[in-house]
């Protein structure tokens, strides 16, 4: 496996940022290791709906895990607000560095992953095989 690590700054989207640096980078079957951080502002989709959902206050980034492939990513969020009260949801575009957000991706070498409808959930699914 080889590891990458990056560091997002202030005013940066969390998703886009990811989304750059694995076409930069040409990752093939990527996985989130580790991310820490904070928001200023979260943008997700939560479980069963299908609708994204904002919301504007200082959060820490609790975990952030996912897949990342060269034709999209599949990322979820966990988020705690100043009083310790934790959720997430799927990691959508508009979630705003706070401070900062120190992210350790990982690139597993013999595979590649893809994203394709699949007929039965109507959604991009991963799709994995051998480089």
């Amino acid at each position: 496996m080889r590891t990458y690590a990056i560091r997002l700054h202030p005013g940066q989207d969390l998703k886009k940022r990811v989304i750059k640096f694995c076409n930069e980078n040409k990752i093939q079957a990527g996985v989130i290791l580790t991310c820490v951080g904070s928001l200023s502002k979260a943008t997700l989709r939560l479980a069963d709906e299908n609708i994204k959902k904002e919301f504007v206050e200082k959060f820490e980034i609790v975990s952030l895990v996912g897949t990342l492939s060269p034709d999209g990513v599949h990322l979820h969020l966990s988020i705690s607000d100043k009083d310790g009260n934790t959720f997430g949801g799927h990691l959508k575009e508009g979630c705003i560095i706070y401070t900062t957000a120190e992210i350790i991706i990982g690139e597993i070498g013999d595979l590649r992953f893809e994203r394709k409808v699949d007929e039965t959930t109507k959604f991009k699914e991963l799709v994995i095989s051998k480089r």
